[in-house]
């Protein structure tokens, strides 16, 4: 049914205790750790693009065979079961092993065009690396990563992927809001894929135990199997620059898309960083809806705010650092070898800033609607866009709703312009200094478009198709998930619709394109969410 080639398994070493309790993990990259089935399997969705990805159809998706194999139930002939180890910086401090404690591997398979997936189960019960918890998902977790997995892929955003959601008909306890009130709350499972679920954490666990032949031994690995058509020098250390420096340059890209769209990931700890440069473990996540740079969708980062929206890329490269200190280590200290690859770490730390920098200027003139990026001080395009920003903040603008008003904003007729915006705030009625700032505004902004001589339907259609109609706003993904907690899943399959096609036109799902309602400004779930899981 699947073409399963499980080459990790083969050229990594494994944890030869193959008992299922939490312990330290070391000399090896994983342990063989079988999933605990559930008591009834129901598939509840699935995305048809993987499907197909995978070589399956969707009569076979659906079969009692493959939803056994999805909900652990059952493996599937070429199917070995494993987790991995690695560690992380958590909120900036070094937290030492984690690894795969709700993940488990179904294995790597061989789809469509020859092209190599990893497929995981996140719920399918405890492995060596459990912390705390029983390996467990409830539902709700599991719809938000379901639907966020495949949205972000359909808005052009670098991501792993989801196959399937499938409850298990057992109940799992949580303390949702980390007030000792937990809850049982509906269990679920969701088959994450991707190329590579390898994180800057898989390095950063052997670096911290000098463990440098198995730390030598995963880069070379992760080169040859998920870099395979890079051309990367053939010198090591030059290599291992060189490979460092294409981590940087994903990372870069993954961010500035995330900042095009609105997204805020909610927990960049390096164990949540992916070296393909895919967004990866979807807990609190969120979209901006009145634009704040501080807002963070983190209950545990409420104070802090270390992963709010403005600080992303900042943190990236932190976490690009972290990375490198890992790398750094196969080299001996005060050595040729280690100021040779400290300096081209620095330069993939350099080219982070280059690539996110250019990516930006580019994204901004799209999303604005410009021909191009102008620079050059007050005259430039940096002074109209901060201000536009500023604008959205003081004046509490949805800011998916105020691009995809923008682009119909027309010079010939200010009034109406100034009424499609106004219609984005989240305020009852603009202040008369919001709407003078906004007046003045966008006749500068209309004397900026006039320059680049584009008609207006051109400009349209270009602002458009980076300025996302649909987001999976989290009012949105708590409602699926309140009907789906009544048996109800018609909203998880339409919203999967609906994001499969964010750019276009969908009147007949308009609804899905409104600001936050007041309802859901404080309602759990809805606004701020806890990594509770």
């Amino acid at each position: 049914m699947l073409n399963f080639d499980n080459r990790l398994l083969r050229e990594l070493p494994g944890d030869p205790d193959t008992t299922n309790v939490t312990r330290q993990v070391r000399g090896a990259v994983w342990s063989r750790v079988a999933p605990t089935p559930v008591a009834a399997p129901k598939l509840l969705a699935y995305s048809r693009e993987m499907v197909d990805a995978l070589g399956l159809d969707e009569t076979a998706i659906a079969s009692p065979p493959m939803v056994n194999a999805l909900a652990g139930n059952a493996v599937l002939l070429g199917s070995e079961p494993f987790a991995t180890v690695y560690g992380g910086h958590q909120f900036g401090n070094w937290a030492g092993q984690l690894g795969d404690g709700r993940a488990i591997y179904l294995g790597e398979v061989i789809g469509r065009d020859q092209k190599r997936w990893e497929l995981q189960l996140k719920g399918a019960g405890p492995t060596p690396y459990s912390r705390r918890a029983d390996g467990r998902a409830v539902l709700r977790s599991s719809i938000r990563e379901f639907l966020c997995s495949e949205a972000m892929h359909h808005l052009g955003v670098p991501t792993t992927r989801a196959l399937s959601l499938v409850a298990t008909g057992d109940a799992v306890v949580r303390d949702m809001f980390y007030d000792g009130n937990p809850e049982h709350e509906p269990g679920a499972i969701v088959c994450r894929v991707a190329p590579s679920f390898t994180r800057f954490g898989h390095f950063e666990i052997h670096a911290a135990r000098n463990d440098v032949a198995l730390l030598n031994q995963l880069i070379d690995f992760t080169i040859a199997r998920d870099f395979a058509e890079a051309s990367y020098p053939q010198a090591r250390i030059e290599r291992i620059g060189a490979w460092f420096t294409d981590i940087a340059e994903r990372t870069a890209l993954m961010v500035a898309h995330w900042m095009r769209v609105g997204f805020v990931h909610g927990v960049m700890n390096t164990d949540n960083m992916s070296v393909l440069g895919l967004t990866i473990d979807y807990g609190p996540y969120g979209w901006i809806d009145n634009f704040d740079p501080g807002w963070t969708p983190n209950t545990t980062d409420a104070h802090g705010r270390r992963y709010c929206f403005g600080r992303q890329p900042e943190i990236a490269r932190w976490n690009l650092e972290r990375l490198g200190s890992a790398l750094i280590m196969v080299t001996e200290e005060d050595s040729a070898e280690f100021q040779q690859l400290a300096d081209l770490l620095n330069a993939g730390l350099d080219r982070f800033d280059s690539v996110f920098d250019a990516q930006s200027r580019r994204d901004y003139a799209a999303k604005f609607g410009f021909a191009s990026w102008r620079d050059g001080g007050e005259g430039g395009d940096a002074a109209l866009v901060n201000e536009a920003y500023q604008l959205l903040r003081d004046a509490e603008m949805d800011m998916t709703i105020f691009f995809r008003r923008l682009a119909d904003a027309t010079p010939t007729d200010l009034q109406t312009s100034l009424q499609q915006l106004n219609d984005a705030s989240y305020r009852p009625e603009l202040t008369p200094e919001h709407q003078e700032r906004l007046a003045a505004w966008l006749n500068r902004y209309f004397a900026r478009l006039i320059e680049d001589d584009l008609m207006c339907d051109e400009r349209r259609a270009a602002m458009n198709a980076v300025n996302p109609k649909y987001v999976l706003r989290n009012y949105l993904a708590q409602q699926a998930i309140d009907l789906a907690t009544t048996g109800d899943v018609s909203m998880i399959n339409e919203l999967l619709e609906v994001l499969r096609r964010p750019y276009d036109e969908q009147p007949e799902t308009e609804r899905f394109f409104a600001k936050r309602p007041d309802w859901a400004r404080q309602k759990a779930g809805c606004s701020m969410l806890s990594c509770s899981s």
